[in-house]
Formats: structure tokens, sequence, C-alpha cells
């Protein structure tokens, strides 16, 4: 689909419209005309001020980039925001998953019954597929994995319960509890860079990738790279190599960007969606890598925030994308330019993947812990 931007109009403007005010963001046109007094009939294929105030605000709510234009990612997202439960039969699709807020609805009702462990991301993939086969087969319907009007009618009659908590933060918590405080043979994966806008961003990151690599290696990380220097994978292509590997973290570089060279500062993210289910070991760790990067450099705190994008999205571990600052910002470019800068964000972030694992035990004050108490602390028995 073609990106639609304010003062466009045809058929695809008229769905995203349609799309918005089934979401109660925007108005329908023949309420927008009585509201206003008027009888004339009102274009409902016009991207017009109206419309765009309601994609920023639903990008906003859905953790996208909040631009007012429709683009990829956010047309897809519009397209998830459109099926509810019980609109479309549900079932696994190994190439091509089915996504939207009806998957997230039906995750989020066998979360609470106690089949489903996985974060409610509103993928139907082979985790909620299994899910749906044990509840089907408890309760005597055909354990197929498909969930169309029998199941969502069994669903329906069951009825919300109290759930305690979320499994899938249970789950990485412990698995972070239980491989121990030590950073050998944790995999770690790298993403050099994402929407890098030349070479000289994608030579930045690279050389800081590299020495991030170098550190974790020398505590005995397993490090690996998501692609080489030659290529440019989508964001899906990252995901999977990240899957098949098993990594236990991802950690993607970035550089922010903006039409006004005063935006400047570090920000960190993870995912999270309006579902209220997020990744609770990325939570953690894009807070740490925030506090240590902003007490050993002078960029300023933009602080950890959640968001959906599909890097964050499609990795089954805790995946935080960091911007290290921005390149359209004198002084942030400034920084970047140095060898010295690159030096520390590296050792910033080895010390909060190393607080993560340490779970507040001998912990030292944020900015204090170096990368020499860190190979020291390596040696110690736990």
């Amino acid at each position: 689909m073609a990106t639609l931007r304010p003062g466009d109009r045809g058929s695809g403007v008229a769905e995203v419209r349609t799309i918005l005010v089934g979401m109660g963001l925007l108005a329908a046109p023949d309420a927008a005309s009585t509201a206003a007094g008027r009888h004339a009939q009102v274009n409902d294929d016009v991207f017009d001020a109206a419309c765009e105030r309601a994609v920023l605000a639903f990008q906003q709510q859905r953790g996208l980039m909040a631009d007012g234009i429709v683009g990829r990612s956010t047309y897809a997202a519009l397209r998830e925001a459109s099926y509810r439960l019980g609109s479309r039969v549900l079932t696994y699709r190994l190439s091509a998953p089915m996504t939207g807020d009806d998957v997230a609805t039906l995750q989020g009702r066998l979360q609470n019954l106690g089949y489903y462990h996985g974060l409610v991301d509103g993928i139907f993939d082979n985790d909620t597929h299994q899910a749906v086969c044990l509840y089907q087969a408890e309760y005597g319907l055909t354990s197929d994995g498909i969930c169309g009007p029998a199941t969502l009618l069994s669903l329906n009659r069951l009825g919300s319960r109290v759930s305690g908590g979320s499994p899938h933060a249970i789950r990485e918590e412990e698995h972070v509890r239980r491989s121990g405080p030590q950073l050998t043979g944790k995999r770690i994966l790298i993403d050099p860079y994402g929407d890098a806008v030349d070479e000289t961003e994608r030579a930045i990151l690279w050389d800081l990738a590299a020495r991030l690599e170098g550190r974790m290696s020398a505590a005995g990380m397993m490090t690996s790279l998501s692609h080489d220097r030659s290529a440019s994978p989508s964001d899906e292509e990252k995901a999977r190599v990240a899957n098949v590997i098993d990594a236990d973290l991802m950690i993607a570089l970035r550089l922010g960007h903006y039409p006004n060279e005063r935006a400047n500062g570090a920000a960190t993210f993870y995912f999270g969606n309006h579902h209220g289910s997020y990744s609770t070991i990325g939570r953690h760790l894009a807070g740490y890598i925030q506090r240590e990067v902003v007490a050993r450099t002078p960029l300023l705190d933009c602080r950890a925030h959640e968001r959906t994008w599909n890097l964050l999205r499609l990795t089954k571990m805790p995946t935080v994308i960091l911007e290290a600052g921005y390149s359209t910002n004198p002084e942030d470019a400034r920084l970047l330019s140095t060898a010295e800068y690159r030096d520390t964000i590296a050792e910033a972030i080895l010390v909060a993947v190393k607080r993560l694992y340490l779970q507040g035990q001998n912990d030292r004050p944020t900015g204090t812990y170096t990368f020499a108490d860190l190979l020291a602390a390596e040696q110690l028995p736990y």
C-alpha cells in the first residue's frame, strides 16, 4: 500500500477512516455533519485534519512513530486493530502467521485460563496454536487448534477469570534467576544499525557494536552480530536469526533523527503494548542501560519506552533498542564521532547486562561499575 498523507484521498483513505471510526478515534461522517449543523454529505475518502489527528492518536496509543502519516507499519497496525474476536476464524499458518487484536484477545483469554504462557502480542504462532489445542481437548472440543464458532462459544460461556499474574513474566524472571549472575556462556545478539541514513552513521554504529562485542567476549559471553556489514536485512529477518540461535538477549544499536536539530539525548525501547503485555526482563534491561548511559555521558535522559516495533515484537527473547544520541544534533554527533564516547557506551551496556543478571546482589551505584570491576567479579564464586 502507498503511504497516505494529509491531503490524499481515495479508497485507501476511506479504509483507514473506517477503521478509525470503528475504534472511536474519528467521528462517523453523519455524526460529523450533525455536529456541524450541516446536511451536506461529508467526504469519507479525504485525509483531512480530523483524520490526521485520529492517526496521531492511534499511533501514540499503539507505540508507533507519531507522525500522522499512514506508512507500512501504521497501516499494518490499523488492519490488526480492525479485527475483533469472532470476526474471522483463527488458525495457525506457519509461513505467514495471522496477526490482530482478535488474536491478542484470544491469547489473553487463554492466559487467564492457564493455557497460554507467552506474550500477548497478537501473533497466532505455534505457542498460541498449542494453547488452543490444549483448551479444546480439555473442554470436549475437536482439538484442531482452530478458533472457530464452537471454540469461541465455549470461551464466551466460561467468561473471565482472575489471573494471578503474567506467566510469561514469571518465566522470563525465572530464566534469568536460574542462569546465574555470571556472564560466561550467555548468548547475546547485537544488531549494529537499523535505519541509518548514511555510511557515516553505519560506520559509527558498526564500530560501537564491535567495541561492545569485544568487551562481552572478554567477559566470556557468546556474541553474534545480526548480519554482516554488507547486508541490510529487515527487522523480521533479524528476529528470525535471533530466534534460530536462541539468544538470551538481543541488543540493537540505533541513532535518533529529527528535522529540528535541537532534539537530543539517549533513549531505550522494549516490547510493550496497549493490551498491558510487556517483556518484564526487556523493561528491566532497558532501564539499566538507560541509567548507565545517562550517568556516564552528558546525554539528555529521554527515558525508556514501550514499543510494538517488529524487532521487539517478533523476537522470542528480551530485546532492547538503544538510541545512543541524535545524529541530527551537533553536540550528540560530535560525541558519537569520538572513540572514547563509543567506548563509554559499550561499557555502559555491558555493565547494564551484568546488573540484570546480578538481580541486586553485590551491586554498586549507577555509573561507578567499571569494566575492570566486572572482569574481576566474573572470577568470583557465587
